[in-house]
């Protein structure tokens, strides 16, 4: 079994920063990929950032040049650092990991969510 823990989120004024970090911990062999998602009310959960093993990084238009997301290999960890943050970047941020328990046995996972809510 593997767990993905939060934190970060919480209450900002438009144009500030927030850094969420997410850390996945148990039964690990392999950590192919980790990344962002979020889920604004109403609205469908939608990519936001992701990075796999060999350093390949992928951002949703709606956040190039104002998020940056890292990953801590040894850690099992990765960050998503927000800069001019937007009242529409308010939602709940989930982390998302895919993990190898074993050579050739692997799943996704998930998060439980962290709120950003971006607001004067």
């Amino acid at each position: 079994q593997v767990q993905l823990v939060e934190s970060g989120g919480g209450l900002v004024q438009p144009g500030g920063s927030l850094r969420l970090s997410c850390a996945a911990s148990g039964s690990i062999f392999r950590v192919i990929a980790m990344g962002w998602y979020r889920q604004a009310p109403g609205k469908e959960r939608e990519l936001v950032a992701t990075t796999n093993a060999g350093g390949a990084i992928n951002y949703a238009d709606s956040v190039k040049g104002r998020f940056t997301i890292s990953r801590d290999n040894a850690k099992n960890m990765v960050h998503l650092q927000m800069s001019s943050l937007k009242p529409e970047d308010t939602a709940d941020y989930y982390c998302n990991a895919y993990i190898y328990h074993s050579q050739t046995k692997w799943d996704s996972y998930w998060g439980q969510g962290t709120p950003v809510t971006v607001s004067s």
